[in-house]
């Protein structure tokens, strides 16, 4: 039945960093892992943290009791919330929860980081983020309810607080059921053929439950969340996907009364559904059609990535229609007149959507970008004008909205700074460099080709002389404290370059004895002197800018810093070689020189909005070139460029793959094509459906590649082998993102299932990942156990 829309207020975002500007998240969970605090210890900081940032967005405009304040808060991950409220435990899970299903706090985490043989959750990218998602296990018998009311106690927290002091009416924010299901995999022991989304009907039944007692508390909206409908990359047609959104949204919100009966009381808040990262409209199919069919009293879209609606939309007229006009992914101040333009388009008769009402929002969750501009005070004033992080973006929908109510003479002033940043950034000295760009347009299909693989592998193993099955790591060593204390202290000046060198080539001289020790055959210098992969980079090229308290959620408590990258890239001088060259004077072993690929160093900063990605990749691209140039003079014969992100920016609708994949593998094969034939080349992927991009991976091109491969049992062995892969190939036998230590048998397992699966002679034996987030202990355990698994496996070819 179609009701009244009910008010929604005409300003909001879509979600808000959840870290504290502090990381006081991190620190709160990663203390009760270490046993220093208790779970009510941790509830505490949670809670009082919640409260903070739900008032803070009050004040920053977004009001305190119109629901435009999201609740989007997360312990660790809002998927495994899901699970969590769901009780929809894998079965190794089951003695942890309670007798109504429930997960108390410490088996909550016990599910996301595994525990002796119980193994975590599969993690994997979230949709085109460098955010991480844990995968839901659902099978036919996975138990499925309302087990755990966190959403409505946290909104009860906020709109009634205990402390006295100001209540903030929030917006609970879910992942929508149909994308929960579309997310999950089959649970072990599944009969084939079986699909999560074959439980849909128990998975709504349980979210029913939820609106209920929300509505029951007081919520007067909840927002649903429901990105798999602007994607074409989870193996459901659009009319599988159409037909579950309608059953869902049929038993949600036509089924269930929004509409006060005599007791004044609601079966169910209004419902606000999210389609973020991306367009709603396919050629497959019209998903905003499709929601708007729906009784649904809202729905917010991606005007950033997603295209404006340009004619009526049948169904919307009874709607609000939230238009995500401020960009949620990046960090770049908004043009506020032409986004005004697009807003004052939507509302024009006749040609726009025919929305009932019209609110402006983000395109996404806040969550991918960092708390204020303000508190970087290191960067440059001219390159912070043009910022807009999460305070000042919320600040921007929060003019945008008055500008719709009241006129642009309101604004007038917020509208000429807007306009005044946009043209100063255009015209600031480092944007555009001649020397950067003719260099790339000079650049020719020759400087993307090496010599054929079969002559390449000839000349690297007569080189390098590696037995079968060689066993590596993936670059890191743990980051010790005592580690990040020096760099700190060298940062600020108080330990001299020449006292830090020396620290930092004690901890590479230890990392080096420690990899002779245990018998691994490629090693690594381990990487000390990097705060991340990416802006350790970054802080040595022309054309970047680095934050200090520009913490992003990557997953979990892992936290970054994306850098800046506001200008043409160039490298000024060698950025590697001094402490990949002393790593090597120091064994007979060959030593792998460690660099990021350009794909990931553009996925994993805040890339600039006026270039294609195309050309900026071909920047950075060069820079690494000359790189690897100077790596080799060194006498480095093993280099790897690594590329976890290559399907991360994988685009959402398969049209635009082609044109991204040509670009995104040139970009790697221009860093790495000048590398002699004896050199070899490695490259590592991790944590994404690789199936997607088999072909990119093989178009790399590289010597040898390496892939996450625990968590999922070795699910990419047999695309690879299908796929007629004829290069090294190192699947990970060791999850580096648990604390747990697998058994040597564990890991036995998982090489043999990968000789078998593919020619042994290109099998590598390496961990998931790199083990910088690992402790010591542990690290070598799980390594010792690795290199004797490799053992056990070669001494049978």
């Amino acid at each position: 039945m179609a009701v009244k829309n009910p008010h929604f207020p005409n300003a909001t975002v879509l979600g808000y960093p959840r870290i504290g500007r502090r990381r006081e998240l991190k620190r709160a969970v990663e203390s009760f892992w270490a046993g220093r605090t208790t779970a009510d210890d941790l509830e505490a900081t949670t809670h009082d943290l919640r409260l903070a940032t739900v008032r803070h967005l009050a004040d920053l405009g977004l009001g305190a009791d119109g629901a435009a304040v999201p609740g989007s808060f997360s312990s660790y991950d809002q998927v495994l919330d899901a699970v969590a409220l769901l009780g929809a435990v894998p079965e190794r899970f089951a003695g942890l929860t309670t007798p109504e299903g429930r997960l108390p706090l410490d088996a909550y985490f016990t599910v996301a980081r595994g525990a002796g043989d119980a193994a975590p959750l599969e993690m994997t990218k979230w949709f085109d983020t460098n955010y991480h998602y844990l995968v839901p296990e659902i099978g036919p018998d996975t138990p499925i309810g309302f087990v755990d009311d966190r959403v409505v106690r946290e909104f009860t927290e906020a709109a009634h607080p205990a402390d006295g002091g100001p209540a903030v009416v929030t917006r609970p924010v879910l992942v929508g059921p149909v994308t929960f299901l579309l997310l999950s995999k089959p649970a072990d022991g599944a009969p084939e053929g079986f699909r999560p989304l074959d439980r849909l009907d128990d998975v709504v039944a349980a979210y029913a439950g939820v609106l209920r007692a929300l509505a029951a508390a007081g919520a007067p909206w909840v927002q649903l969340d429901e990105p798999a409908l602007v994607t074409d990359l989870l193996g459901v047609p659009f009319d599988e996907v159409a037909d579950a959104v309608r059953r869902a949204y049929t038993r949600l919100a036509t089924d269930l009364s929004p509409a006060p009966a005599a007791d004044g009381a609601t079966e169910r808040p209004a419902i606000l559904v999210t389609a973020p990262y991306g367009d709603l409209r396919s050629e497959a199919g019209d998903g905003l059609a499709l929601l708007a069919g729906t009784d649904v009293e809202a729905v917010a879209i991606d005007l950033v990535r997603g295209a404006v609606p340009t004619g009526p939309v049948p169904g919307l007229e009874t709607k609000t229609l939230v238009a995500g006009v401020i960009d949620g992914h990046n960090i770049w101040r908004a043009d506020l007149g032409a986004r005004l333009a697009v807003l004052e388009g939507l509302t024009a008769p006749g040609t726009g959507p025919g929305a009932g009402a019209l609110a402006v929002g983000t395109s996404t969750s806040l969550l991918h970008v960092p708390h204020d501009v303000a508190d970087e005070p290191r960067l440059d004033a001219g390159l912070a004008s043009w910022l807009a992080f999460a305070d000042q973006k919320v600040a921007e929908v929060a003019t945008l909205a008055t500008a719709l109510t009241d006129g642009r003479a309101a604004v007038a002033d917020q509208l000429a700074a807007s306009t005044a940043a946009v043209r100063t950034r255009a015209a600031a000295p480092g944007v555009v460099v001649p020397a950067v760009r003719a260099r790339a347009a000079a650049l020719s299909a020759a400087d993307v080709e090496r010599a054929p693989y079969a002559e390449r592998a000839e000349a690297q193993q007569a080189a390098l002389g590696l037995p079968p099955l060689p066993t590596t790591t993936i670059g890191s060593f743990p980051q010790t404290a005592e580690i990040r204390t020096t760099r700190a202290a060298w940062v600020r000046g108080e330990l001299s370059d020449a006292d830090y060198t020396a620290a930092m080539r004690a901890e590479i001289a230890s990392t080096v004895a420690l990899q002779e020790e245990l018998g691994l055959d490629v090693l690594v210098h381990g990487e000390p002197e990097r705060n991340d992969m990416v802006q350790y980079f970054a802080e040595q090229l022309d054309g970047f800018a680095t934050t200090v308290h520009g913490w992003v959620q990557s997953y979990g408590s892992r936290c970054v810093r994306p850098p800046i990258l506001w200008g043409d890239v160039s490298r000024p001088a060698p950025l590697t070689v001094e402490w990949t060259a002393y790593a090597a004077s120091l064994t007979d072993k060959p030593v792998k020189g460690m660099l990021t690929g350009p794909v990931t160093i553009l996925a994993w900063s805040f890339v600039r909005d006026d270039l294609p990605l195309g050309d900026t990749a071909d920047q950075v691209a060069l820079a690494l070139r000359d790189e690897v140039t100077d790596l080799e003079a060194a006498g480095i014969g093993v280099v790897q460029v690594d590329e976890p992100a290559l399907r991360e920016l994988l685009p959402l609708r398969t049209a635009a793959h082609p044109a991204y994949l040509d670009w995104s593998v040139r970009s790697f094969r221009l860093a790495t094509a000048g590398a002699a034939p004896a050199t070899q080349v490695h490259t590592h992927l991790c944590y994404s459906e690789f199936g997607q991009v088999i072909g990119a991976i093989d178009g790399l091109d590289a010597d040898v590649t390496s892939v996450e491969a625990a968590r999922s049992r070795m699910e990419i062995v047999p695309e690879l082998a299908d796929a007629g892969y004829a290069r090294g190939i190192g699947p990970g036998v060791y999850d580096i993102h648990s604390p747990r230590v697998p058994s040597v048998q564990e890991v036995t397992d998982l090489v043999e299932l990968a000789a078998k699966s593919i020619d042994p002679r290109l099998v590598w034996v390496n961990p998931d990942c790199g083990l910088k987030t690992r402790a010591w202990p542990e690290t070598k355990q799980s390594l010792a156990n690795l290199v004797t698994a490799a053992n056990t496996v070669r001494a049978t070819l």
